[in-house]
């Protein structure tokens, strides 16, 4: 792999980001949106019957805090893996995925429970996850391996990593999960995947350094 495909930059963490993907994304809209949880901001909120926990992600001692929205109280944090960089929730609430870029893994956790899973192995810098609306299969974007990595919701089992651009950096899933778009920071294009069958499709040229992508409902 040629020196451009180990890039790493500084990630815009902010509120816009999250503004920007709910949309698209039910965790951070409290599940209103028809498609599934997909944002690189450290946030996700998962709604239930009773009451929607927030999760937020500590990167600087590698742990998840939920917070119950109902009282704005902290619960006590979860630990995870190195330098987590995105969190998902499946659309059933049942399970929040927690993207380790330092660690090369993807963390599952029980949101009945707040206990972590067995780490999920994935490739270099995963920085972004997204989830179908059917809850079937999180993808999780391999920032300096130019890879994409879907994982088995069902048996937290990762399948064969997806060919992408140079430093893929975003992801956003179509509200009918046909098809996954992955922003290719360094070479300024996306690439579609085909959620049928995990394959690339031909990329798409856009503008510089594409950092973010949100899709209509």
């Amino acid at each position: 792999m040629s020196g451009i495909g180990k890039i790493t930059r500084p990630r815009a963490r902010a509120a816009l980001v999250t503004a920007a993907l709910a949309a698209t994304c039910g965790s951070v809209a409290t599940g209103v949106a028809p498609a599934a949880a997909c944002l690189t901001a450290p946030v996700a909120v998962r709604p239930t019957a009773s009451v929607a926990t927030a999760y937020v992600i500590n990167q600087g001692d590698n742990t998840v805090t939920p917070i119950n929205t109902t009282t704005n109280t902290a619960g006590p944090p979860v630990k995870v893996g190195q330098s987590p960089d995105a969190i998902a929730i499946t659309p059933n609430g049942a399970t929040a995925y927690i993207a380790n870029s330092g660690s090369r893994s993807v963390t599952p956790i029980k949101t009945a429970t707040n206990t972590a899973g067995k780490p999920i192995s994935v490739g270099h810098t995963p920085v972004a996850v997204a989830i179908t609306p059917n809850g079937a299969t999180a993808y999780v974007v391999n920032k300096n391996s130019n890879t994409v990595t879907p994982i088995n919701t069902a048996t937290n089992k990762a399948g064969a990593a997806i060919g992408t651009g140079v430093v893929p950096d975003a992801i956003a899933i179509t509200p009918n999960g046909a098809t996954a778009y992955v922003a290719d920071w360094s070479v300024n294009t996306v690439t579609p995947v085909n959620t049928a069958n995990n394959t690339p499709g031909p990329t798409i040229k856009v503008g510089q350094q594409p950092t973010v992508i949100a899709i209509t409902p």
